[in-house]
């Protein structure tokens, strides 16, 4: 299983899943002409997309999957909550999923997941192809312990570690996009992200991805010690997603 981010963060996201005969995007908040030219520069044509998977209806994680599924008719896979705030003229794209019942798309199995964000009906992902799971956990405002669970165990884990809370409180974002942020229902920070990390089981992690970084209210020299510690690994081992590049392939392994 590889796996690679065309950008993360308030701008825009999607991210790539490939195993032997699928491969999937889970979220397109980029332009179709945007998203299109970053998945060339992973030498990945559109065409070759099985499903675009939505966690949720925000412009960020939403606003290229109207003409990418139009486009090259690609199915679209989100709840029924999140299904309801997508255009007419795609709604014969959409098949929708309970996000506590694991579904699949060829030799790929889905596990999706709810989550505390304000949106309608917001989900995450654990896709597995047999062998190893990824994980993937952002826009998130609080843990639970469905959380835990079900990424528990992952090979690898794309996690949201959006904001320094000092950062945040003393940054430049109004007050009532300071308590949308840090709220139950906003994004996680970096101390929840490091918790998370000690509460699973991470014995079998081959790669972790610090997702969702905030471009004001965080750095990657603040999440980076964090995630290191909580995994008590070397800080080179832990990857960063960008907004503007994401991060190239990652591939999990026999070990």
């Amino acid at each position: 299983m590889k796996f690679a981010s065309l950008g993360s963060g308030s701008r825009g996201n999607a991210t790539i899943v490939t195993t032997g005969k699928t491969t999937v995007m889970i979220d397109c908040g980029f332009s179709a002409r945007e998203a299109v030219k970053r998945l060339q520069m992973l030498s990945v044509e559109p065409e070759r997309i099985d499903a675009i998977l939505i966690t949720h209806e925000h412009a960020d994680h939403m606003a290229g999957v109207r003409v990418m599924a139009r486009k090259y008719n690609i199915p679209v896979y989100t709840t029924p909550g999140t299904a309801g705030c997508l255009p007419v003229d795609v709604q014969s794209h959409i098949h929708e999923f309970n996000c506590h019942h694991p579904f699949s798309i060829n030799d790929l199995e889905i596990q999706p997941f709810p989550v505390p964000h304000d949106a309608r009906e917001p989900s995450q992902f654990v896709l597995g192809d047999g062998q190893y799971r990824l994980g993937l956990l952002t826009d998130v405002g609080s843990l639970t312990p469905i959380i835990e669970q079900t990424l528990s165990g992952c090979d690898a884990l794309l996690l949201e570690a959006n904001h320094d809370m000092t950062m945040l409180e003393q940054g430049e974002y109004p007050e009532h996009l300071k308590q949308r942020v840090g709220g139950r229902l906003g994004h996680l920070n970096n101390v929840q992200s490091a918790t998370l990390l000690e509460k699973i089981d991470t014995s079998n992690l081959q790669h972790i991805m610090a997702m969702h970084i905030s471009e004001k209210n965080n750095c990657p020299t603040i999440v980076v010690p964090l995630l290191a510690e909580a995994l008590g690994c070397e800080h080179d081992w832990i990857g960063i997603a960008q907004q503007d590049a994401g991060f190239g392939w990652r591939e999990i392994t026999n070990r």
